[in-house]
């Protein structure tokens, strides 16, 4: 099931930031302003399974461009579908919100998120070198989703 992130899904969505992102991660706090609404154009969308959080996405929508900053799922439960429920919410928020376009980042490192993403219309726009703190290079990508941006 997915469905928007509340105040009681702040620890479980922080804990697994800290395991998905390691040194990336953000803070319990900053997730909390997120989810509470403290920060205007973010949306915490949750996956759940057998009562308990699996996954997470987070967007954030400005005018006509949104982006994916985050999206996690617990180890255990990838390859299941999850990912792609909750990047679907996304792209749902984006539209709803009058985007034409969604934007990511993401290791150029990661292959499997870099296929994952690819397979869902994603197309490499640019390359970000040293975006990660650990000095890694992010390749940036983006979703069309109106015709002002070449979707449909």
């Amino acid at each position: 099931m997915i469905r928007n992130a509340t105040p009681d899904d702040v620890t479980a969505i922080a804990d697994l930031e800290d395991e998905a992102l390691g040194i990336d991660a953000w803070s319990e706090g900053l997730v909390r302003e997120g989810v509470l609404g403290a920060l205007p154009t973010i949306s915490y969308v949750v996956a759940e399974q057998d009562g308990a959080l699996a996954g997470y996405a987070v967007a954030s929508v400005v005018a006509d461009i949104a982006e994916l900053q985050r999206i996690a799922v617990r180890p255990g439960l990838r390859r299941g579908g999850l990912a792609s429920a909750l990047l679907d919410q996304v792209v749902a928020l984006a539209r709803d919100g009058g985007a034409d376009r969604v934007l990511l980042e993401v290791r150029e490192t990661n292959a499997p998120a870099l296929a994952f993403y690819a397979a869902r219309s994603f197309v490499e726009v640019s390359r970000r070198p040293r975006y990660y703190r650990d000095g890694a290079t992010a390749v940036v990508m983006r979703r069309a989703l109106g015709p002002a941006c070449g979707g449909g």
